[in-house]
């Protein structure tokens, strides 16, 4: 088989459109939260401080990594993927993460809603990939399982 007669995606083309459907909303999200999360990161004070510092590190690092997974999703079936911040800035309508410094009890309820937003993108893609492409489906399935356990480590810095 020559070079020039190898497809660039097994994908069905309707498939794939249906998939980053889905799909590119979580990678927008995802990109959100990642920049939201750093400025959170940097801002947070007082109690839990030291906690919910690091932790944002670590919430950065998954977030920016499952958005690299669902975004490679979409291209591995042949489509392109616009996760540059402007793009970011125009589809995703709200951030709870504040702006400046604020208490750890803020800025956790603040990113919550940010995870919360995303969560609800990944329930949405969870149910609609579901008759049109199991791998796509599984891929937002690993990562609202990771995310919830993210968003669970960070309510419990302020649950009593």
């Amino acid at each position: 088989m020559s070079k020039s007669t190898i497809q660039a995606t097994a994908a069905d083309p309707t498939v794939a459109a249906a998939a980053s459907q889905f799909l590119s909303p979580i990678v927008l999200g995802l990109q959100a939260l990642t920049v939201n999360g750093k400025q959170a990161h940097w801002h947070v004070r007082g109690a839990n401080f030291i906690g919910v510092h690091e932790f944002l590190d670590t919430l950065v690092a998954h977030a920016g990594g499952w958005a690299d997974e669902a975004a490679e999703r979409i291209v591995a079936l042949g489509l392109p993927i616009d996760a540059r911040l402007g793009q970011v800035a125009e589809k995703v309508s709200s951030t709870g993460a504040p702006a400046g410094f604020a208490q750890s009890s803020d800025v956790i309820a603040g990113v919550v809603n940010d995870i919360d937003a995303v969560i609800k993108s990944l329930d949405a893609a969870i149910e609609g990939l579901d008759e049109i492409d199991l791998t796509s489906q599984d891929t937002a399935i690993g990562i609202k399982a990771g995310l919830e356990k993210d968003r669970w480590f960070l309510v419990a810095h302020v649950s009593e």
